[in-house]
């Protein structure tokens, strides 16, 4: 009944809110063509994913794939984006939701998390990816850029005692990897190869077959220049070479350069054998104090961090001291509050043999940047792709004061997909794509020929009576919804019982927050097909941080303290409260403990 007036209210108030013009094509500023993913102030959703099998042990033994998580963690900016961690064996061993870090507490609690991971038995490559694409699915914010970084060797060795066959672990990663292509998740992927069993193909599939990109390292040295072009490409971003010092006993100075006033925050990587000492001057010579208000600095056994938030414009000072003869290597990433938009087109129809004259221009916080030394240092193009034929065309385009132009004429009666690519040395941005069918002349996306339009007021106040007689209605039903969308607090611990065997696996420790409304067993526990009938065990949330248990599964019993208890008008639990599920079909015994 939900599903059904969902489906008959929210459509009703789009097409109201559309016709009425409440929030009109034509009223938009020029500029609000930039899409979220061309803002270097997007806001990132990462899950990070680690293979935590004892084979590990071999192709990681100096657990490099938790030194790199850590170390992305670091160059995130101080607030705004959301990480996760996966864990994973052949099950998931442990994770972590959606954090969103709002203080430097936030990225020092993900970190502890990933000092507490352990690692465990066998390994299937398809259960973490699978579990960081159903996070995402699940808590990611739809003005987000989403991603996964996947450290691992590739490999699968699946239990013999389990049910699960290796063409089934194929089948599941093939299609959790189609999830991630579709829902426009890239996956990178760092694989870890201290001992040469690296199954490379499979990681570099992953990450082709997403958008990602595949690296491969068995040295920490390696890790910043890694993690600073996974955050580089994802943020539309380009790596500043700095030259590598030889460590002399002595401070040494390095030139960080702030190209311009829109720089958000430079990152400068340092790695070396041996812990470095570190001074700072602005640009007028001043000294600056590390940490500081306007430095951040973050130190592993591999590596130092230091972040320099909204620095102002000019060559600053970094003094560096190593121990005599360790090599330093540095890398620098700039961060902007750029975008990329472009102008409404001349015309609301083009067919085969026109000419489609197209301006771009630089945008910060949704208004034209008016900054032509910027624009001086950037060359942009304009790339155009026939979508029949697969052909891509890219047209230099010419800098007239502050906005770019550049012409393109359609050779066919195809469709085509436009956008500006402008770049700099340290950053480059795209425009959201136009695209054109020249067969039937329709123009979408960018900004359109829509933009001069005259605001529809007749049709806005015929909208606004609308939604006045729908209000009273979504009164009511707003209630309701309040109730079956409520959410959970806390999270599950789960322990699964081989009955045959007596192995137990690991805890695994399910936040609950992500999710809405109610919840079944089946979904908590990945899904597993042998043990598809605890679908019937329903979770939903309760009264001061409760969760009520309802089942309606055939021959799985549900005990608490050693008995059976009914549960068909539900069973409350609170905090500390814990409950097994035989499920003799299977041959498991499933442990959950409620904690909040």
């Amino acid at each position: 009944m939900v599903l059904k007036i969902r489906r008959l209210i929210y459509p009703l108030l789009a097409v109201l809110l559309l016709t009425a013009g409440v929030f009109p094509t034509g009223a938009r500023p020029a500029g609000a063509t930039g899409t979220a993913s061309s803002a270097g102030s997007t806001p990132i959703d990462a899950v990070l994913v680690l293979d935590a099998s004892n084979s590990m042990a071999k192709s990681d033994p100096q657990k490099l794939g938790n030194e790199a998580m850590r170390l992305f963690i670091d160059m995130l900016p101080v607030q705004g984006d959301r990480v996760g961690i996966v864990s994973y064996t052949d099950v998931v061993q442990r994770e972590k939701a959606l954090l969103e870090i709002q203080a430097q507490a936030d990225k020092d609690e993900l970190k502890t998390f990933i000092g507490q991971l352990g690692r465990g038995a066998y390994t299937d490559t398809a259960v973490g990816v699978t579990e960081a694409v159903n996070m995402l699915q699940r808590g990611a914010r739809p003005d987000a850029e989403p991603m996964i970084v996947l450290l691992a060797d590739g490999n699968t060795e699946l239990n013999t005692t389990k049910s699960k066959t290796l063409e089934q672990s194929q089948q599941q990663l093939a299609d959790s990897v189609q999830k991630a292509k579709d829902a426009g998740i890239p996956v990178y992927t760092i694989g870890l190869n201290a001992d040469g069993q690296l199954n490379q193909n499979e990681l570099e599939n992953i990450a082709s077959s997403t958008g990602g990109k595949s690296f491969v390292t068995d040295s920490a040295d390696d890790l910043p220049s890694i993690l600073s072009e996974i955050f580089a490409s994802h943020q539309q971003l380009n790596i500043v070479p700095v030259d590598s010092l030889t460590g002399s006993g002595d401070f040494q100075d390095v030139t960080v350069a702030v190209p311009n006033a829109h720089v958000l925050e430079a990152n400068v990587s340092i790695t070396s054998d041996q812990q470095v000492e570190l001074k700072l001057k602005d640009p007028s010579g001043a000294e600056i104090a590390i940490p500081s208000d306007a430095v951040a600095l973050s130190t592993s056994k591999t590596y130092s961090l230091l972040k320099l938030i909204r620095p102002q414009e000019g060559d600053w000072t970094l003094s560096v001291k190593g121990a005599d003869q360790d090599q330093i290597d540095i890398s620098l990433v700039f961060n902007y509050d750029i975008e990329l938009a472009t102008a409404p087109l001349n015309a609301s129809s083009y067919g085969a043999g026109d000419k489609v004259d197209v301006s771009a221009y630089l945008t910060s916080a949704g208004q034209k940047l008016d900054s032509p030394e910027l624009y001086g240092t950037m060359k942009a193009s304009l790339v155009a792709k026939d979508e029949e034929t697969g052909t891509e065309t890219s047209v230099p385009m010419t800098l007239n004061g502050t906005q770019f132009d550049g012409s393109y004429e359609l050779p066919e009666a195809h469709k085509y997909t436009l956008l500006v690519r402008a770049e700099a040395d340290s950053f480059y941005r795209e425009s959201a794509p136009i695209t054109i069918d020249a067969a039937s002349g329709t123009v979408s996306g960018g900004a359109g020929a829509e933009a001069d339009k005259k605001f529809p007021l007749v049709p806005v106040i015929l909208g606004v009576l609308g939604l006045l007689a729908l209000a009273a209605i979504a009164f009511f039903l707003m209630r309701y919804f309040k109730k079956v969308n409520k959410g959970f607090v806390g999270q599950m611990v789960i322990e699964i019982r081989d009955d045959n065997t007596g192995e137990r696996s690991y805890p695994q420790y399910k936040k609950l927050n992500t999710y809405k409304g109610r919840l079944n067993l089946h979904q908590l526990l990945q899904l597993a097909p042998e043990l598809k009938d605890t679908e019937n065990i329903v979770f939903t949330p309760g009264s001061e941080d409760r969760i009520v248990l309802r089942s309606t599964a055939e021959g799985i019993p549900i005990e608490k303290s050693g008995r059976a208890v009914d549960t068909s008008k539900g069973l409350e639990l609170k905090s500390g409260d814990r409950i097994t599920v035989p499920v003799t079909q299977a041959s498991k015994t499933i442990s959950l403990e409620y904690l909040v």
